[in-house]
């Protein structure tokens, strides 16, 4: 029985593009340009920040991150930046019972920003403020402790096979991969994507799923 569903957060519950648009003008590129090189990295299954390092040998990124907050151009997340089925879908589960959390591979900074936003959520977290990223196996034990629940009574959505699909099941959480982003239509029909307990098209799919399980 499924009693909590977690959510990867880049690309299953908020859109990339003003990340990426956002790195393209502090550098000084084309948005294209930089959009084309995140995608051709992590399709060699690079991490996606190899990208900046392409346009940038050497950078040091904390530092980036940095001297961007302090011009007053960090990072920023509104709800313009989720996608439509995010509210009703998580308020939907959680009407029914189930504890909804969020963890995905994202800075400190976007875990508080998320948590501006009032999402539905029992509990939000990010690899930033954990200290641990995906796919390693400590991040999913950090996503079943703040589950709060068995490994194997939480569903692990996300829209990327080798992060989210296959380290979640090995770690023993149900799987879900979701057909959105770039990566997840990349992915759709690759065998780590056909591991996943179940495929979907969109968040209100996970409400009949948690109720027949």
């Amino acid at each position: 029985m499924i009693q909590a569903v977690a959510f990867d957060i880049g690309e299953t519950l908020t859109r990339d593009d003003r990340y990426w648009a956002s790195w393209a003008d502090w550098l000084g590129v084309p948005r294209h340009t930089l959009s084309a090189l995140v995608g051709a990295v992590v399709a060699q299954g690079r991490d996606n920040a190899d990208a900046v390092r392409l346009l940038r040998p050497g950078i040091d990124l904390s530092a980036e991150y940095r001297a961007r907050d302090a011009a007053g151009r960090g990072e920023r997340l509104d709800e313009t930046d989720l996608y439509p089925d995010v509210r009703p879908a998580l308020s939907t589960l959680r009407a029914a019972g189930v504890r909804v959390v969020i963890a995905g591979n994202q800075t400190s900074q976007a875990g508080q920003l998320l948590r501006g936003l009032d999402l539905p959520a029992d509990g939000i977290a990010t690899s930033g403020e954990w200290g641990v990223a995906k796919p390693s196996g400590a991040f999913f034990a950090r996503v079943v402790e703040l589950a709060g629940v068995p490994a194997d009574h939480v569903l692990y959505v996300g829209d990327h096979p080798q992060n989210d699909v296959l380290p979640a099941a090995a770690a023993g959480l149900r799987t879900a991969h979701l057909r959105r982003g770039p990566w997840g239509h990349l992915w759709a029909d690759a065998p780590e994507a056909a591991a996943a307990d179940w495929r979907i098209d969109t968040l209100h799919e996970l409400v009949p799923i948690v109720a027949e399980s």
